[in-house]
């Protein structure tokens, strides 16, 4: 099973909070084994083998008329005990001889010959270099930490070829290669349930609340909520008190109109509430997160019914994951995917961005290095920041009366990689990676704290580009103030990367690898924060090479690349994969062969 590697997310209340016990949280059942394998320890093999060979000296030297079997009476009539002796070692020497020959021959075999899919995969499991030091301090706790990879799951592989060996994996991991998706297909489209009449059984008005991602998922959410109660939607209203307190209005970030006759078929929307039911108090309400169909239609609908109009003050979270019908969860992404578009100013801007990022028909990275002071401060993370720099953060902390963690232990922290990779880190997972000093990057986030913290990824990889770079002043003009314009514009040339990295999970993160998963798996590469910066610390501390350390990230990361595989329940909706990041199940499908 593929689980997310341990991280920090924002609660209801706008906490953030580790998810320990997620479902794609360390396994404790062995160590990356395949599906099928046997639990029996790998000594019972070795041990059965040598019981065979005493097993077969044991009959060879039985008496006759002792119950010896085939053996005694093939070999031992007319022998003295010298002589049985004697042929028993023989033929004892001719047997080891034969599982000598077997096992050279299955050696050279592998050695020349393509590995069958179990032997690679063992094969990648026997690739766990420990690095040694003289305290004994060793990195095999990383495969612990490794089954967070996508390859317990991966239904596809890297389209360019695959090694056995340590050397082979470096030399196959292509930065620009792409996950294969040749047998999936989108499948959002539903027949089923379409609108039959006007009639509606009341209206909603929502507040969609946090950042831009945040707001987008929850109006995606409320659409479907509206499906369900068979009411009316009210175009919804964004968000003003956020970090940013950005004053834009929905018409501002997405194109309005394309949204409301996109999805006539399926819900009715209006501009505003209609005159008649202007002088009626809406019941203003907060949903149950992460709720199911039952919960609408026991509960908010005999509200709708009675008050005819209500307002949710929270759409964050407030639909499930998982055990949705399958027309609300295609509903959800037709949403998402095709009616949310965003306005025409984003979208023309975006698309020139995009172009001036492909100069000369190059490829491009889109880097999200969450490493702004609101983030660190929210963790508590603060690695190769002064002193003063931290005491800033923990400053900030205290002061946001809705942030509940207070006292932070910072390494502890980043040690469980629970903090957002540093720009000197990032600078080294993409040298690691095998990423040119040529690259173009394009940077998709705010300003980085602390004093000269961007020089070593700036001077590892000058041609770093960010929208207030590509974009001229006069082009910028209508962004101006206004954060979550600027983080649409962000989101295109993300989507349009052709690799995406985010350096910390968070709703930017979640939204664009879910929407490039969508769009035909492109590569989207999330770092194994934890075993990562062990091993930097390791590299910095004259413990490994940079030959082995970076070996040791494309071994890590050669199946955390955006490949397809199936979004599973978890024990708690908190700790499940997050839909709107892996719609797979739910808007894509597998190809079958008849097809």
């Amino acid at each position: 099973m593929t689980r997310r590697a341990n991280s920090f997310k924002r609660g209801g209340g706008g906490e953030i909070e580790l998810q320990i016990g997620s479902p794609r949280s360390p396994r404790c059942d062995g160590l990356g084994s395949p599906p099928g394998d046997s639990a029996e320890p790998s000594g019972s093999h070795h041990h059965h083998q040598s019981q065979q060979h005493h097993n077969l000296r044991f009959r060879l030297f039985k008496r006759q008329g002792s119950g010896g079997g085939a053996v005694d009476v093939g070999l031992g009539l007319g022998l003295g005990i010298r002589e049985r002796r004697k042929l028993g070692n023989a033929l004892f020497l001719a047997f080891c001889g034969v599982c000598l020959l077997l096992g050279v021959g299955k050696i050279w075999a592998g050695g020349w010959f393509a590995l069958p899919a179990v032997d690679k995969h063992a094969d990648l499991q026997d690739l766990s270099v420990s690095f040694s030091s003289d305290n004994g301090h060793q990195v095999d706790h990383q495969f612990q930490y490794m089954e967070g990879k996508e390859s317990d799951r991966t239904l596809m592989t890297v389209e360019s070829g695959t090694g056995g060996t340590e050397d082979s994996v470096a030399e196959a991991f292509d930065v620009w290669s792409q996950p294969s998706s040749k047998n999936f297909r989108q499948c959002f489209v539903s027949n089923s349930h379409k609108k039959q009449d006007s009639h509606t059984n009341g209206y909603i008005l929502i507040n969609a609340n946090g950042g831009l991602n945040q707001m987008r998922f929850g109006i995606c959410d409320m659409v479907a909520v509206a499906k369900i109660l068979k009411a009316t939607l009210v175009l919804p209203s964004l968000d003003h008190t956020s970090y940013w307190a950005d004053d834009s209005e929905f018409k501002d970030l997405f194109n309005w109109r394309h949204f409301i006759e996109s999805l006539k078929e399926d819900i009715d929307i209006v501009e505003t509430l209609p005159p008649e039911y202007s002088g009626i108090e809406p019941l203003a309400k907060a949903p149950v997160s992460w709720s199911k169909v039952n919960y609408y239609r026991d509960e908010i609908l005999p509200l709708l019914k009675k008050h005819k109009v209500i307002y949710f003050t929270h759409t964050d979270s407030r639909l499930a994951n998982n055990g949705l019908p399958s027309y609300i969860q295609k509903l959800r992404c037709r949403v998402n995917y095709r009616s949310l578009k965003y306005s025409h100013t984003i979208e023309d801007l975006g698309t020139t961005l995009v172009s001036r990022m492909r100069q000369d028909g190059s490829p491009y990275l889109a880097l999200h290095l969450r490493y702004e002071k609101d983030m660190l401060a929210f963790t508590g993370c603060s690695h190769s920041l002064t002193s003063l720099e931290e005491e800033e953060l923990r400053k900030m902390r205290y002061e946001v009366s809705h942030w509940k963690e207070k006292d932070i232990n910072a390494t502890e922290r980043r040690s469980l990689g629970g903090c957002p990779l540093t720009p000197r880190e990032t600078s080294l997972l993409l040298k690691g990676l095998g990423f040119p000093r040529s690259t173009r990057i394009y940077l998709v986030a705010g300003e980085a704290f602390g004093n000269g913290s961007m020089k070593a990824l700036v001077d590892d990889f000058p041609n770093i580009y960010s929208h207030s770079t590509l974009a001229t002043e006069k082009e910028l003009a209508p962004f101006k103030n206004h954060q979550n314009m600027l983080a649409g514009l962000d989101y295109i040339v993300a989507l349009q990367s052709d690799v995406f990295i985010y350096t910390y999970d968070g709703n930017m993160a979640k939204a664009v690898q879910g929407h490039r998963r969508f769009e035909n798996f492109r590569k989207t590469i999330n770092p194994d924060r934890m075993s990562f910066v062990t091993l930097v610390d390791e590299f910095d501390e004259g413990r490994v090479p940079w030959d082995i350390l970076s070996s040791e990230v494309k071994r890590l990361h050669k199946d955390r690349i955006g490949a397809p595989y199936f979004r599973e329940p978890g024990e708690f909706p908190k700790q499940e994969e997050y839909f709107f990041a892996n719609p797979l199940p739910g808007c894509l499908c597998e190809n079958h062969n008849e097809e």
